[in-house]
Order: structure tokens, then C-alpha cells, then sequence
């Protein structure tokens, strides 16, 4: 099983741009997804096929 915990904090700090998440992971992928303090910033999209893709998006300073 891939690391999610980690590959969310490699999309937060940008080492990698986007994270795809199967269906087939899903179900494992949510729990660590939940914890993932930064959360609301992971925006996924629904792909063909059941995949998801996230990205990180940045809060702007004002």
C-alpha cells in the first residue's frame, strides 16, 4: 500500500504537482485523507475510470 500520509505532504510542499488516487484506493486513501490537517486545500478532480486527481491549492496572502 502506497504511503498517502506522505504523498499529501509531498503535494503540500510542492515535490510533486498532482496525486491520483484510484478506486480501487480510495477506501484506503480517505482515512489518511481525513487526518491530512490541510485538507481543504487538496482539491480533487473525478477523472475517467474512477480516478481522482488532486492538487494543492495555495492561500494567497491578502
Amino acid at each position: 500500500m502506497r504511503d498517502y500520509l506522505q504523498l499529501l505532504n509531498n503535494l503540500k510542499d510542492g515535490s510533486i504537482k498532482e496525486l491520483k488516487i484510484t478506486a480501487e484506493e480510495f477506501q484506503d486513501f480517505q482515512p489518511r485523507f481525513m487526518e491530512f490537517p490541510e485538507r481543504k486545500q487538496v482539491i480533487g478532480k473525478a477523472d475517467r475510470g474512477g480516478v481522482v486527481v488532486y492538487h494543492f491549492e495555495r492561500i494567497k496572502d491578502k
